[in-house]
């Protein structure tokens, strides 16, 4: 991986540590470009870990099979593809919007100048376990984002001093987006022998134990504002839908991910009580997801059981290829490719997560926990 230059990391930690200060970055002599446009945010930057729903590009460069930066992905983003597996915005971008930051750059790419609200360190493919996804060779599993975190940490404390960046570090976001892979590409595979090893209950309760470890080392290096995302109605992505000759949600496989979930809310209870100053937000996808499915007309969407971009049943056998001709109505499918959603839906469910009630985002939303 590409590590950030010192230079960039400075300014950001500069930027963290002042921007939040009204009226700060005005003519006064002494201020560092930027720092207007920063006090008009509600938090000084936004760290992201996940997987493909919202990697921005840090598998471009890797050997791997998990990349979406070719066309026609990116199709409705400024720009064109980036390795986002979208057509247009992914959730984090919204969220990103919605708190007054830019859109935050990749790991692989961020340098200088554009450090300085944050940086995305997710990874298609990538898992809570570090085996997941090997299908796809090259990812970045959560434990090496968590490094490539620490890398970044490393080049400014010596410089600005454990303090100075801890308090920094206590007013941005943390956004992370674990676990699907670790079903998708790990317990539903057919060549490992999860399955074999672990219920469904066990295997939830593997995970939760590797992601509870995996947070609060991000709470050792200064984090204190989570935002955790939940896995959403897997078994009704085109991928799975394509495995039923009728099409229909696997509620076997809705079934296997429940535990995670409910695991995850219990998580973050446990941390918020034994982790100091830590306080979370969990985005329910589930019940996004579930209410979306339900009242999909509602909100304007009127394909709800196939990709946008894809190939066979559902257009979910095989995901979207190079230079295919996507479905012209975007705005109104639910699923872009067999795993991942439309843009629409991505900015649907960022504004749900931002200032949601207690149905989406738990026990509070993205906003309240920004202003804390």
């Amino acid at each position: 991986m590409v590590k950030l230059r010192f230079s960039g990391v400075f300014v950001l930690f500069l930027v963290l540590n002042n921007a939040a200060i009204p009226g700060r970055g005005q003519n006064d002599g002494g201020s560092i470009p930027g720092l207007i446009e920063a006090s008009r945010a509600l938090v000084p930057a936004m760290f992201i870990f996940g997987d493909s729903l919202i990697d921005n590009g840090n598998n471009n460069n890797i050997p791997s099979f998990a990349k979406a930066n070719y066309f026609p992905y990116g199709i409705d983003f400024n720009g064109g593809p980036t390795g986002r597996f979208s057509n247009g915005y992914t959730m984090v971008d919204e969220i990103a919007e919605l708190l007054g930051l830019p859109l935050i750059p990749p790991f692989s790419e961020a340098s200088g100048d554009q450090v300085r609200y944050g940086v995305n360190y997710a990874s298609a493919a990538a898992g809570i376990l570090d085996e997941t996804g090997r299908n796809f060779v090259g990812r970045i599993p959560f434990n090496q984002q968590i490094r490539n975190f620490e890398s970044t940490l490393d080049q400014i404390t010596n410089s600005l001093g454990a303090p100075d960046v801890a308090q920094a570090l206590s007013r941005c976001i943390f956004f992370v987006g674990m676990g699907s892979n670790d079903y998708l590409n790990n317990y539903l595979m057919p060549n490992y022998n999860t399955k074999n090893q672990y219920n469904a209950q066990q295997f939830a309760d593997l995970l939760a134990g590797q992601y509870t470890q995996q947070l609060t080392r991000l709470y050792n290096l200064g984090a204190r504002k989570f935002v955790i995302a939940g896995i959403g109605l897997m078994g009704c992505i085109p991928s799975i839908l394509a495995q039923s000759a009728a099409g229909l949600c696997s509620e076997q496989v809705n079934q296997l991910i429940a535990p995670f979930n409910a695991n995850s809310k219990a998580m973050i209870n446990n941390l918020t009580a034994n982790l100091p100053g830590a306080r979370f937000a969990y985005i329910d996808i589930h019940n996004m997801f579930q209410d979306l499915l339900t009242n999909h007309e509602s909100y304007g969407f009127n394909v709800v059981n196939r990709g946008c971009c894809g190939i066979g049943r559902n257009r979910g056998q095989i995901t979207c290829l190079p230079f295919q001709v996507p479905c012209p109505e975007r705005d109104q499918y639910i699923f872009w490719d067999a795993f991942h959603p439309t843009e629409a839906v991505n900015i649907l469910f960022g504004k749900n997560a931002f200032s949601g009630g207690l149905n989406f985002v738990y026990p509070i939303n993205i906003e309240r926990l920004a202003l804390l």
